[in-house]
């Protein structure tokens, strides 16, 4: 075992004797030693209860015959996050959980991992780790939020039912009173937010990539099923461990091309394009961003999920979960092996039932093609990605006129004061993993453009990124960004600008001998941080084409 190397031999008394004044006690040395990453936090409601997660955790892996030692991982709530600093530190903390994980699972030796995770960038973080450390690994995902409920039980999300409120109270839609009842009612309790969006998406990925026991990417956190999931994930760790099952055994290509054709059929999160690339980088797994639009053209979605939809995640665990959409993908899906011991398909085969209002069978999809499509031409040569899903049919096709703003706070500023009209495109740039620096999610302005109601008159485009709540005609992680001296920041407000999703080509319409009089004038801007950790990640990071990963190069 890895954790010989601190407990086996002579040399090893000083180490022994530091394990003893953890308590463990003698007979318990020769056992597997499981380290439990659990990001706990009273801070998100998606993590405060994973106290009682940790408690079957461990119970598992005492039961399967190791001893379990539990460390700290930080989290941030995206949402809390929003509109501030703050979103600055979200995606950057996806590196930070990532480096932090290899740090400890290496300085003490563990012999496996269960990782405790829930929120946007936790579990990407969690699962690069993974990916990066290839030793035996699980991840337990704390489970989505019940749905909230108000007045003529109507159903509450989050992320769509707060943000876009904002908005409509501004334009008089609804007044205080419903502002205040949603504001009340959104967040009935624990979990990650209810609809589809990164960390649901993400904790469905996980499931399907593989890496996490059979329901765990849709039970729900208040549920008893997440408990017997926990305690099995702990009891499961230690047969992993004794067989030498690691994370690039099952995290293949298939499980990557299974992951997005997932992603596809459901409509997820744009995120997960950022998320899914960086853990193949630590996995060792060529996948470039092409893939996901390959893949779209031939996965048609399968399921309306909220925020393009009506279906909760709740809806989507009683119809299903995972294993009702693979069922339903067919021979889509590749066979592969997972960490419960069984393949892909034979997991797959073992769902007897399928609710086809939720899940649709690719007889009758919601629509024909997959819920993301990557986007080029000359305003992004190295890629773009929309959530087509959330798409109105009218948008699909658009050209208008660049409004540009060089920070999101400006473009908000413009949104709410109504500077932005109908024909507009909306340009936010100097957001992107570097010039950010972070890539702050778009959702505020987004949000407030949907509330405004002007989803089918007005497009928006930027090189940062947008929440998993998003939805119409909203295209991120333009490449180049801005900040590397991409086309974004050439572009003038006046210009026109097109948009044609179904032939998935992003152009400015501007002379080329303009464009490159403009370039001889473009002059980098100075970093808007250039302070503390952030300073030095925008030093190294890459583009979004290539996930926003940190390299050494």
């Amino acid at each position: 075992m890895r954790s010989d190397l601190i407990k086996e031999g002579l040399e090893r008394t000083p180490h022994r004797a530091l394990l003893k004044g953890t308590g463990i006690p003698e007979s318990e040395l020769k056992k597997p030693f499981i380290g439990v990453a659990t990001s706990f936090t009273d801070l998100i409601p998606g993590h405060v209860g994973m106290r009682d997660l940790e408690r079957f955790i461990e119970k598992g892996i005492h039961t399967g015959g190791g001893y379990a030692f539990f460390f700290g991982i930080p989290g941030i709530c995206d949402g809390i996050a929003m509109g501030h600093k703050g979103m600055h530190y979200s995606l950057p903390s996806r590196e930070l959980i990532a480096d932090l994980v290899e740090s400890v699972a290496e300085a003490h030796r563990l012999d496996g991992l269960v990782l405790l995770t829930n929120c946007d960038k936790i579990t990407p973080g969690m699962l690069m780790a993974a990916a990066r450390l290839d030793i035996p690994s699980i991840v337990v995902t704390a489970g989505p939020m019940l749905a909230g409920r108000g007045p003529a039980d109507r159903r509450y999300s989050f992320v769509t039912d707060t943000f876009e409120a904002m908005a409509r109270y501004k334009a008089g839609v609804i007044d205080e009173q419903q502002l205040k009842v949603c504001e009340d009612n959104a967040c009935p309790g624990m979990g990650s937010c209810q609809g589809l969006f990164t960390a649901n998406t993400m904790a469905i990925l996980t499931e399907t990539l593989g890496m996490s026991l059979p329901r765990c990417g849709t039970a729900l956190a208040v549920s008893a099923l997440k408990r017997r999931i926990a305690f099995a994930s702990g009891e499961r760790i230690v047969e992993l461990v004794r067989d030498n099952v690691t994370p690039r055994q099952i995290l293949t290509r298939a499980a990557f091309e299974n992951a997005i054709r997932v992603d596809l059929a459901l409509g997820g999160s744009t995120n997960t394009v950022l998320h899914l690339l960086a853990i193949a980088h630590d996995a060792g797994v060529d996948l470039p961003l092409a893939t996901f639009d390959q893949l779209a053209r031939e996965t048609p979605q399968l399921a309306a999920m909220n925020p393009a939809g009506r279906h909760f995640m709740e809806d989507l665990d009683a119809a299903g979960g995972v294993l009702g959409v693979l069922k339903q993908l067919g021979a889509k899906v590749k066979d592969n092996p997972t960490v419960m011991g069984l393949t892909t398909r034979q997991l797959a085969g073992g769902i007897e039932a399928v609710d086809e209002e939720v899940i649709r069978p690719l007889t009758n999809p919601v629509k024909p093609e997959g819920g993301i499509a990557v986007l080029s031409g000359n305003l992004a040569p190295q890629g773009a990605v929309v959530k087509q899903s959330g798409v109105a049919p009218a948008m699909m096709r658009y050209e208008g006129t660049a409004r540009c703003f060089d920070s999101e706070e400006l473009a908000m500023a413009a949104i709410m004061e109504g500077r932005i009209k109908p024909g507009d495109v909306v340009v936010i740039r100097y957001e992107g993993p570097k010039g950010g620096p972070g890539m702050r999610e778009m959702l505020a302005p987004t949000a407030a453009i949907m509330g405004l109601g002007l989803g089918e008159s007005v497009a928006l485009i930027t090189d940062g990124r947008f929440s998993g709540g998003t939805h119409g005609p909203c295209i991120g992680h333009v490449s180049p960004e801005a900040a590397e001296g991409g086309m974004i920041a050439l572009v003038e407000d006046g210009d026109r600008i097109r948009l044609d999703i179904p032939a998935r080509q992003l152009e400015l319409l501007v002379e080329e001998s303009t464009l490159a009089e403009r370039r001889g004038r473009w002059v980098a801007p100075l970093p808007k941080i250039t302070t503390g950790w952030l300073a030095r990640y925008a030093q190294v990071v890459t583009s979004a084409g290539t996930g926003a990963v940190t390299t050494a190069d």
